[in-house]
């Protein structure tokens, strides 16, 4: 029985080490998608910062259009062939807008994108950590059940003791009896 106590001591101080190797690798994975988390925060945040100072380049060249539409209308005239190569740019500008338009756009895309990596991080990060929590109220668990278990295989080895002291108090007795009888 002793042994099977101990054996017993020895498994549970197995499944403990197993656990806190489950509740470290845990730990490791909540760490790293706390990371990751932060960093697609910075990301978010930068896209962002990139679509306005984007909005509001496009912004100032579409003022900066107006404004020399403007002044070439004034001198029309006199500027013919000036205001064929201000067409000829403002085409380009238009065409350019367009693509910043489009990138603004892609970018648009992206940060919905990133906003719904965040929602599902968050979910991911709020289950590891329930996890943890479950982990580490087993761990407590177990914990108790190696003390008791320590605390019975001591009893256990104390009544041996004693038993063992008891047998050789008898064995002593017996061979007093033994040798009162033969005299």
């Amino acid at each position: 029985r002793l042994i099977g106590q101990q054996q017993e001591v020895n498994n549970l101080i197995q499944k403990k080490i197993a656990v806190d190797e489950e509740n470290a690798r845990l730990k490791n994975e909540f760490s790293n998608l706390d990371q990751k988390f932060k960093d697609k925060s910075q990301e978010l945040k930068d896209t962002e910062e990139c679509a306005q100072n984007k909005e509001e380049q496009n912004r100032l060249v579409i003022k900066n259009l107006e404004e020399e539409n403007k002044g070439l209308n004034a001198c029309c005239a006199d500027l013919l062939n000036d205001l064929e190569k201000l067409r000829k740019q403002e085409a380009q500008w238009k065409t350019e807008k367009s693509g910043n338009d489009a990138r603004i756009k892609n970018l648009e895309t992206d940060l919905a994108e990133a906003r719904e990596q965040m929602k599902e991080l968050r979910s991911i990060c709020g289950d590891l950590s329930s996890q943890v929590a479950v982990k580490q109220e087993q761990l407590s668990q177990k914990d108790c059940d190696v003390i008791r278990a320590r605390k019975e295989l001591q009893e256990m080895q104390n009544l041996y003791r004693q038993n063992i002291k008891h047998t050789a108090q008898q064995a002593e007795l017996i061979k007093q009896l033994q040798a009162l009888n033969n005299d």
